[in-house]
């Protein structure tokens, strides 16, 4: 098993691994897809712009209104304090209001923005969210309605069904929109580069589960929309089936190598101040890899194949 303090070192690196991963994918945000503040996506959804771009979010966290009638359903709510997008968001919603929000994930730049707009709705409406198991308490938890994999929240044109849909986080879900069979996917997918994830075998699971509702677009939680969703999860799943045959092509014939000896010889092209990112993705095929039984590990950060199996 891997070792508690290599769990604290996995926390410790996560964010500096996403921030990395962010700005190695994104390409810079002068080569992102221009989004507008607020753009009209169907006749019932609504992107409205986090206005929070950086190396985590490329150029925001896209929030949606969804709905037909006045009373409007919200997917995410950006970050804190950030007066712009509640600007923009009353402009998006004019003399319409918002009776629910749905929450794909815990991060910041996705539940940050829930008491400023509570303010502007200026009353107690539900806030719909899968529990994450790895802690007792989280934050905002009083003000959660927690709910399980396959809730549906309904408003006039639409009707939303919440997904489990862990890796990126164990409490992300996306939103399946049954009236235009789309997919808000939160940050499970991306409209650009790639996602990163805390457990890459459940993540893989959650691929499986998006290619399999075959949704007709995909709203991603960050970047543009995706009018080819079949295509694009399939390059998700193929970019990591790719990494993780590297991995294994390393321990061949190998008596163990550790996981930084792995990550020197599968990211051979990458400065030392970029490492640390590709030391936590190698960790986590890793661990994807033990739970597949395809390797061992003999002792502390020692790995293996497993030569007792095929695959």
């Amino acid at each position: 098993m891997l070792g508690s303090f290599r769990n604290y070192i996995d926390l410790t690196v996560g964010a500096g691994a996403y921030l990395i991963s962010k700005v190695l994918k994104s390409g810079m945000a002068q080569n992102l897809t221009p989004l507008d503040n607020i753009s009209k996506l169907s006749p019932i959804v609504t992107r409205i712009l986090g206005q929070n771009p950086s190396s985590f979010t490329l150029l925001g966290t896209n929030t949606y209104l969804v709905g037909s009638g006045e009373k409007k359903v919200l997917i995410d709510t950006g970050e804190k304090n950030i007066p712009k997008y509640i600007d923009c968001l009353k402009e998006a919603l004019g003399k319409n209001t918002i009776d629910s929000i749905i929450i794909t994930h815990w991060h910041g730049d996705h539940v940050g923005g829930i008491p400023d707009i509570l303010k502007i709705v200026n009353r107690k409406i539900p806030i719909y969210k899968i529990k994450r198991p790895d802690v007792e308490v989280e934050n905002l938890s009083d003000l959660y309605n927690y709910v399980e994999d396959g809730y549906v929240v309904e408003t006039e044109g639409a009707t939303l069904k919440m997904i489990a849909t862990p890796g990126h986080t164990q409490d992300h879900a996306v939103v399946y929109l049954e009236e235009e069979k789309t997919l808000f996917s939160g940050d499970c997918v991306l409209g650009e580069g790639t996602s990163v994830f805390e457990d890459l075998y459940t993540y893989m699971n959650s691929l499986n589960i998006l290619l399999s509702l075959n949704p007709e677009k995909i709203y991603p939680g960050h970047g543009p929309v995706i009018t080819s969703p079949k295509d694009k999860i399939t390059e998700y799943i193929k970019h990591r089936n790719q990494r993780e045959e590297q991995i294994l092509k390393c321990l061949e014939g190998k008596e163990y190598m550790t996981s930084m000896d792995i990550t020197n010889d599968v990211y051979t092209d990458i400065n030392l101040s970029l490492k640390i990112g590709a030391w936590n993705n190698v960790k986590n095929h890793l661990t994807k890899l033990l739970k597949e039984k395809k390797i061992i590990e003999i002792s502390s950060d020692r790995f293996k194949l497993n030569t007792e199996i095929s695959f």
